[in-house]
């Protein structure tokens, strides 16, 4: 560890520094395609603030609620014409990569302006307290005074120096860009400022940017080579009065658009390196960008390292959504969710024949109004609202091979079906289970595009939930009694989404799943999973279909043998056949042609 690194660690250990974290659940954006087209964790700000509360790195008395920014301070960077086109899905569509059907306009704007509004507020508290602040969304690079882009619609770094320079503060500011992207929205914006310094380490090269001490490195460059550019940079910049860190977490090694290379440990001792620099110095950080799903752990070291020189892992076992409901499971009484064996009028006349009886019982336990109840608790209802849906209903009947229930919510004077399952009691390796015979997470609203393909077997497109779906399912088992959950993915995108949590029953299968997901690493998921589905891999050069057999996520010890996997996987190797060009149209003859 570099010197200056470890000095702040030592510091840490004898004072802690009162550091702000600045955080609103609706920094999730409302974006349901957002996840599977960019490869954007949607949650990664409720991670973090999860993990640093009940880790005790931040706890929650430290934790601001940012307000939303003003017009008018966004005026002060900003042109109307570009303020104005915000107002229109087409273009936060453009801006976030999705489709302008899956813009809920108002709320998208809402997560921007409290995320600028949380930059500014950071700003502010930092200058007045000299103790690092955290916003957990911020650091839009990529917006110019009249052009928005690159998942940034506005440019709350300049537009929080330039709130303050208004407001009085006319030292140095000094914009430190760690993101693996060049910060050429920032040096547009702050062409006109007095007094700044703007210092960025990228992995790509867009040509040289006027007023930016830009170091760029290659591809793959890995924690040593950036860390000894980083120390050069720093060594660089000028004694800052304020102080912005782009903390990006597309400098780890997997990240989609980010190709740095770096490690979480490497990550960390950037930030630490960093945080030793700028002690006592007016500091807020910023998330910047993040396209893979270890983006927040990335984030969530930096606040561990900021407020406690902390160089502890985060384990690799944790999961923050599982975490998260198993603490909101924890609150929720049987009599919340299930029937409490009151005998209700209801009851009676249906014992009577006075009224046809219905089924009132998920499972033998849970209620509709108790489920409706658990989707509200976990805030599964709050992101349906803010992608447009209300008045919520849900319902259960029998579909034969089990209880169904369907999530119903109205949107534009119509209602739609958003969710339906048909779940069983089932044993599977003598183990009874959960079983998912079928799950639909529906947003009828959206529409498919080129920017949002259809995938193999889906009728509308997704509602971006299918993480909180598994987790709910898991919460179920466990309150049920089950061992586990278990399901048949139809598709290969099905069971590559729940890798993470499920695996194949069969070891050999799943030996063969993971050799299928390393040998099509290099394709996007789209093309990897119709290609599956069209038959153009091949294994072990022969034609391969895909084996829709049972996948679990067992809650106890797994029964299957985890070696048989591993050499099933080393055995075997997939190929890609290329798509077959369109067919050729024959042009018509010329007239008077024989």
């Amino acid at each position: 560890m570099r010197p200056r690194a470890l000095l702040y660690r030592l510091r840490s250990w004898f004072y802690r520094r009162d550091v702000t974290l600045w955080y609103d659940p609706r920094y999730r954006l409302p974006l349901s395609g957002l996840e599977s087209g960019a490869g954007m964790e949607p949650r990664r700000a409720d991670f973090v603030a999860w993990w640093l509360a009940d880790s005790g790195a931040v706890p929650r008395s430290r934790r601001r609620t940012p307000r939303r920014i003003s017009f008018e301070d966004l005026a002060r960077v900003h042109d109307a014409e570009l303020l104005e086109s915000l107002g229109h899905p087409d273009t936060l569509a453009r801006v976030f990569a999705v489709d302008p059907s899956d813009v809920p306009v108002d709320e998208v704007m809402t997560t921007v302006r409290l995320a600028c509004g949380g930059t500014l507020g950071a700003a502010r508290e930092t200058l007045r307290t000299r103790a690092p602040a955290i916003n957990l969304l911020g650091g839009f690079h990529h917006a110019f005074p009249g052009a928005a882009g690159g998942f940034c619609p506005v440019n709350d770094v300049a537009v929080a120096i330039a709130a303050v320079r208004a407001e009085g503060f006319s030292g140095r500011v000094a914009v430190i860009d760690l993101d693996a992207h060049p910060p050429d929205g920032i040096a547009a914006c702050l062409a006109q400022d007095p007094d700044h310094w703007i210092g960025s380490i990228s992995g790509s090269d867009w040509g040289p940017l006027e007023g930016v001490d830009e170091t760029v490195l290659p591809p793959g460059s890995g924690d040593d080579a950036y860390l000894e550019a980083l120390g050069a940079l720093l060594s660089r910049m000028p004694r800052p009065q304020l102080a912005f860190v782009l903390a990006g977490g597309d400098v780890l090694a997997g990240d989609r658009f980010g190709q740095l290379g770096l490690s979480l440990d490497g990550a960390r001792e950037r930030d630490l390196l960093v945080a030793a620099e700028l002690d006592f110095v007016p500091t807020v950080w910023l998330s910047a960008g993040g396209y893979s799903r270890r983006s927040w752990r990335a984030l969530a070291g930096t606040g561990m390292a900021v407020a406690a020189g902390s160089l502890a892992p985060i384990p690799d076992e944790y999961d923050p959504l599982s975490a998260r409901f198993e603490m909101v499971s924890q609150k929720l009484l049987p009599g919340d969710l299930g029937d409490t064996g009151d005998i209700t009028a209801e009851d009676l006349e249906e014992a009577l024949g006075m009224r046809p009886r219905r089924q009132r019982l998920l499972l033998g336990f849970y209620t509709a109004s108790g489920i409706e109840h658990a989707l509200f608790r976990y805030g599964v209802l709050e992101q349906l609202e803010r992608m447009g849906y209300r008045q919520f209903r849900v319902g259960f009947d029998s579909a034969g091979l089990g209880d169904r229930v369907r999530l119903h919510g109205e949107a534009e004077g119509q209602e739609h079906l958003l969710v339906e399952l048909i779940l069983e009691r089932r044993h599977v390796l003598g183990v009874e289970v959960l079983f998912v015979h079928w799950l639909s997470l529906r947003n009828p609203r959206a529409q498919f595009s080129d920017r949002r393909p259809r995938l193999p077997g889906q009728e509308v497109p997704g509602l971006g939930l299918a993480r909180e779906a598994g987790s709910m399912l898991a919460r179920m088992a466990i309150r049920l009694g089950l061992g586990g959950v278990a399901f048949r993915p139809a598709h290969f995108h099905t069971a590559y989404a729940a890798r993470h949590a499920f695996a194949f029953i069969d070891p050999e299968r799943q030996g063969r799943f993971e050799a299928l997901v390393r040998d099509l690493a290099t394709v996007p998921l789209l093309e990897a999973t119709r290609a599956v589905s069209e038959g153009r891999v091949l294994l072990d050069g022969r034609p391969y279909a895909w084996e829709a057999d049972e996948m679990a996520y067992w809650l106890r010890e797994s029964p299957s043998e985890p070696g048989e996997a591993e050499r099933e996987r080393e055995r075997v190797r997939f190929t890609l056949l290329p798509e077959a060009p369109p067919p050729a149209v024959r042009a018509p003859a010329p007239p008077g042609a024989a």
